[in-house]
């Protein structure tokens, strides 16, 4: 018995780790801001499904992977720590402790103090005279959340300034086929050609991509 729980208190800890990395890179890393800025991106120039939803995601995947390298390296070094025994719970703990470190000095950078400001104001009213930890700024309770809404307000700020020059497009062709009497004519039938062209003539994607990344710097 004494040899088959360490077996199973590792089988069973690699099990809810594989099962929550979707989670873990979707609230912790750079995949949320940039896979909705590329969706954005697609709506705003009225193309439908180009480029693909499966060809976004694996972009945004890659760009993720990119960008998080250095948070990768440095919690792949904590947990691979010669002297953490992961045959006891005190091993799993160290090495918890330990990759937590470069995930909360990543989340911390790029988390508005405000958004942490009220989610510890928030911890305290809503978690009153219940038995859980102290909440502080630096905690992950309150820092992953803070990410998620720090992220999604960037996304979307960046966002509505990439759908301004496509919508005053949208108005000009709209106008221009009024004008001609041609209100039979979809004004994106008109208006998609001259977003491409636009996107295209200003290297729309690699200036994206490019910004994207460095937004991380």
């Amino acid at each position: 018995m004494d040899n088959l729980n360490p077996n199973l208190l590792t089988l069973v800890a690699l099990g809810v780790g594989l099962g929550l990395i979707p989670l873990i890179a979707i609230t912790t890393t750079a995949f949320l801001k940039i896979s909705i800025v590329l969706f954005l991106v697609r709506n705003a120039l009225g193309t439908q499904q180009t480029p693909p939803n499966l060809i976004l995601y694996g972009v945004a995947i890659v760009l993720t992977i990119y960008v998080s390298a250095p948070v990768l390296s440095n919690v792949y070094g904590a947990v691979s720590n010669p002297a953490i025994d992961y045959r006891s719970i005190e091993g799993w703990q160290t090495a918890g402790k330990d990759a937590q470190v470069p995930i909360r000095d990543y989340l911390t950078r790029f988390t508005n103090p405000e958004e942490r400001a009220f989610f510890v104001d928030t911890t305290r009213k809503i978690w009153a005279n219940q038995p859980v930890p102290e909440a502080t700024p630096d905690s992950l309770v309150i820092l992953v959340p803070s990410f998620v809404v720090s992220e999604l307000t960037r996304a979307f700020e960046v966002g509505f300034l990439l759908y301004l020059p496509f919508i005053a497009i949208d108005l000009l062709v709209s106008n221009v086929l009024m004008a001609m009497g041609m209100t039979m004519v979809s004004p994106l039938v008109i208006s998609v050609p001259f977003k491409l062209l636009l996107f295209v003539l200003i290297n729309g994607w690699v200036r994206l991509l490019h910004g994207l990344v460095l937004s991380y710097g």
